[in-house]
């Protein structure tokens, strides 16, 4: 392995998008949309992350021949905001006594809660060099450590193997079960639950068309209209939206064929969307937003129309990103999400370790809890 070299590049954009997609083609989460060039590229040349957003790309490499053959998405970070893991509190805890918790080192998609690959490569031989890389990089430049977040299942050995420290979540997912229709999906639910998604769906569809826009049908009126939906759930949420107006525009254009764009329109007028991008064998939720209120009309564009797609798609199932249990009472389970955390100072990492195990039991109870409360049929 002599003749392979470990760096890190000044962003995604400059490695061969060809080269990079190559990398994410294998694995269960074949195609994830979050690791394709076209979507990490598009949030550097946008300005979504770079200089002055607390998301600096940093993507570690190994080149063989001065070809890429591996990689790990990387970002320097100087906040914890977009990440949808919180580790503000180990943070507050670190630099209570005396260190320096930023910058950390992020390995992920930026924004988006989805799990996917984060070791991208062909081959299992270079998990441990790219890995250890990571770690000596860390080291060299004085970081806390290292989080890789919402790692796809398959991947999370990797992480253990290598010492990482391991911490679990609940997100809550849509399962195919090879429904045909989304009556097929209603026939699977208790009466009382059936009826109260037909009467949601009744009331937010009156008076209202609804479209699903993917590729070249995305105009760029229909962008103008989505970024005024989400700068205003934006506003509320984060402060400022993360993403730019440029980002989508990019978007459509690297990776339309991946976006489904659900748009509502009350007498020719869009009132609000819900974002979504297709890949490997699920359809992920990201952004909603909206100028009028209506009631029901965010679990219609956020939660059903997605099931719609994603039964016209024939996709095993739809992740609607973080938090939000009100998502059970639609059909979305709880689902178990990973990260692996790398932190640089033994006595530090031991702390965290110990929390963390407290913490799993925690989520571990939450788990079985909510999976009782699911709107399924009980029993024969």
């Amino acid at each position: 392995m002599s003749d392979l070299v470990a760096r890190m590049a000044g962003s995604v954009g400059e490695l061969p998008a060809a080269d990079w997609d190559a990398l994410t083609a294998g694995g269960t989460d074949r195609g994830n949309p979050f690791m394709r060039h076209g979507f990490l590229s598009a949030l550097e040349d946008s300005g979504s992350v770079g200089d002055g957003t607390g998301w600096l790309p940093a993507p570690l490499v190994i080149e063989e021949g001065g070809k890429l053959v591996a990689a790990l998405p990387a970002y320097l970070k100087g906040h914890s905001q977009g990440e949808y893991v919180f580790d503000h509190a180990w943070a507050d805890a670190w630099e209570r006594a005396g260190g320096r918790y930023y910058p950390k080192l992020q390995v992920a998609a930026p924004f988006t809660p989805a799990s996917g690959p984060r070791v991208l490569t062909q081959r299992l031989e270079l998990v441990e060099p790219l890995l250890g890389f990571a770690q000596q990089f860390a080291d060299a430049n004085n970081l806390s450590g290292i989080h890789a977040t919402f790692v796809e299942p398959e991947q999370v050995p990797l992480f253990e193997a290598a010492g990482w420290l391991i911490r679990h979540d609940i997100q809550f997912h849509w399962q195919n079960r090879d429904y045909r229709t989304f009556d097929d999906f209603l026939a699977d639910l208790a009466s009382r639950k059936r009826k109260a998604i037909r009467k949601e769906r009744e009331a937010a569809q009156e008076g209202v068309e609804i479209r699903r826009l993917s590729g070249s049908d995305i105009r760029p009126e229909h962008w103008d209209a989505f970024w005024h939906f989400y700068q205003d759930t934006g506003s509320r949420k984060w402060g400022r939206p993360y993403l730019t107006r440029e980002a989508f525009d990019l978007l459509g254009e690297r990776m339309g064929d991946a976006i489904v764009l659900v748009l509502a329109f009350e007498d020719g007028e869009p009132i609000a969307g819900a974002l979504n991008f297709a890949g490997g064998d699920a359809l992920y939720g990201r952004y909603w937003g909206c100028t009028r209120e209506k009631r029901f009309l965010h679990f219609e564009l956020c939660y059903y129309q997605a099931i719609d797609e994603a039964i016209e798609r024939g996709l095993a199932r739809v992740e609607a990103g973080a938090q939000g249990q009100h998502k059970i009472a639609r059909g979305y389970g709880p689902v178990q999400t990973t990260s692996a955390h790398w932190i640089a100072d033994p006595g530090f990492s031991k702390a965290v370790a110990d929390f963390l195990d407290r913490e799993r039991e925690g989520i571990a109870v939450d788990a079985e809890w909510l999976s009782e409360r699911t709107p399924f049929r009980k029993g024969p």
